[in-house]
């Protein structure tokens, strides 16, 4: 989970989701009461839970590092595959509106001649 989350582009996913919840919940005050109860909600499930589950996990501690070395190895991989998860959403947003204008502009040129 660590290392989806130091992806480049979740990483930046993530701000900007953070960004624009805090920024609504700040401007809408009934928004904010929601919230706020949402959130108190999630962490007393996330308390319960995480009680409950610790028996469990350290139960299956040797299976879970087997199956987080596999995932990361995977990512690994996929990263490589997949250069654009290195890049923040701005910059693949802004790569993608460059590569459409430029198709375009090409498409519209080989029309007009």
């Amino acid at each position: 989970v660590n290392q989806v989350a130091n992806l480049t582009l979740i990483s930046s996913a993530c701000d900007m989701a953070s960004t624009a919840y805090a920024s609504t919940k700040e401007s809408h005050r009934y928004v904010r009461s929601m919230c706020d109860a949402a959130e108190k909600g999630v962490k007393s499930v996330t308390e319960a839970t995480a009680s409950c589950v610790h028996p469990v996990l350290t139960t299956l501690e040797p299976h879970v590092a087997a199956a987080s070395e596999y995932a990361s190895k995977g990512l690994d991989k996929l990263g490589e595959k997949l250069p654009f998860l290195q890049k923040p959403v701005e910059q693949i947003i802004s790569d993608t509106k460059e590569l459409v204008s430029s198709r375009v502009a090409d498409a519209r040129d080989s029309v007009s001649s």
